[in-house]
């Protein structure tokens, strides 16, 4: 298969794309790769489209939203988790429509602050749960064959430095996130939110 992910300079992303890698060729895509994309950008999404053709999967790891106590979110802070995380992800799966094959898939990414809320993390809860809504309708729509899911993962054991914002939270390794992304990409499931 070939398989674009995007984020793929993250930890997740990383992880993701070096288990995929085991049989399969796999485009790094980022902000600092080469291609390189920027989600906040549908033109940067289209070109990125248009240079590579035709893939038969697309995983997306990537989506920054702001964390600040509510208080002090602004509309604007809203805006840029709207835009990055939620419209970035839309816009990667209805700019790649024409250039998934038939049969192939879309798997974006999520997270556990869309059923469990931390402090400061408003609209992340926010932009986790568009994602996972949007997903399930848009399963119902695809042409072709094509599928879509959702990764959402909790913290993972790696990102240490998140770990004093998720008091009592289990955290997971990155190699379990990636596997949920292979069950994605290589499986049958459509319209799923796989909870890792």
């Amino acid at each position: 298969m070939r398989i674009l992910v995007t984020g793929a300079t993250g930890l997740i992303g990383n992880a993701v794309a070096e288990t995929l890698e085991d049989g399969h060729e796999v485009i790094r895509a980022s902000r600092e790769a080469d291609p390189s994309v920027d989600l906040t950008d549908r033109e940067s999404i289209v070109s990125l489209y248009k240079s590579l053709g035709t893939v038969d999967a697309v995983v997306c790891c990537a989506g920054k939203v702001p964390f600040k106590p509510l208080a002090e979110l602004t509309e604007d802070d809203f805006r840029a988790a709207l835009n990055d995380k939620v419209m970035g992800q839309v816009n990667l799966v209805s700019a790649g429509l024409d250039h998934v094959a038939d049969g192939g898939s879309f798997t974006l990414i999520t997270g556990v602050l869309a059923q469990n809320p931390i402090a400061t993390g408003t609209a992340a809860s926010l932009a986790n749960g568009a994602i996972e809504s949007y997903v399930r309708a848009a399963a119902t729509e695809l042409p072709r064959g094509l599928r879509i899911n959702a990764v959402s993962p909790t913290v993972l054991e790696e990102a240490t430095g998140y770990h004093p914002f998720f008091p009592g939270f289990p955290q997971v390794p990155a190699a379990d996130v990636a596997a949920a992304f292979v069950r994605s990409v290589m499986g049958v499931e459509t319209g799923r939110i796989f909870r890792v």
